[in-house]
């Protein structure tokens, strides 16, 4: 009930030791029910350990923000990668897919218009000249 009270103010999840309780009585615990109890200690000791260090990793985290992004960059390598694998794919498209990546991560601006939008039109506009290059026939070639 707290938890719905709370959500609309950014509150969430009020109550986590309804989860751990759950966990502790289900049947994975331990398959004797008189023996789950050892479950449910190990839990709470858990939570005390946590509540104990929360102020000291507080501290730390807030004074090397490097550590956050390095973890954010670290989670992100397999989608990056896999997302860059996927751009690649087709051969006539790649340079464009290339282009529009490197000018948006390069963090051009102009006219106050961020790197975003120009590796777009970059990249647009290279596959737009790449498309046109490729519909013109080939030129003659001279018979003798």
């Amino acid at each position: 009930m707290l938890t719905l009270l709370a959500a609309p103010f950014g509150g969430h999840a009020v109550n986590l030791s309804a989860i751990t309780a759950a966990l502790c009585a289900a049947p994975d615990a331990h398959p004797d029910p008189a023996r789950r109890w050892i479950a449910a200690v190990a839990g709470g000791v858990a939570y005390i350990a946590f509540g104990l260090l929360a102020g000291a990793m507080t501290s730390f985290v807030a004074g090397s923000p490097i550590l956050i992004e390095a973890v954010a960059g670290l989670a992100l390598l397999g989608a990056f990668g896999s997302s860059l694998s996927h751009a690649l794919v087709k051969s006539e498209e790649r340079e464009a897919a290339l282009v529009t990546f490197l000018v948006a991560a390069s963090g051009v601006s102009f006219f106050g218009i961020g790197g975003a939008f120009w590796g777009l039109a970059a990249g647009g506009a290279i596959l737009a000249l790449t498309r046109a290059g490729a519909a013109k026939p080939p030129p003659p070639t001279p018979s003798s």
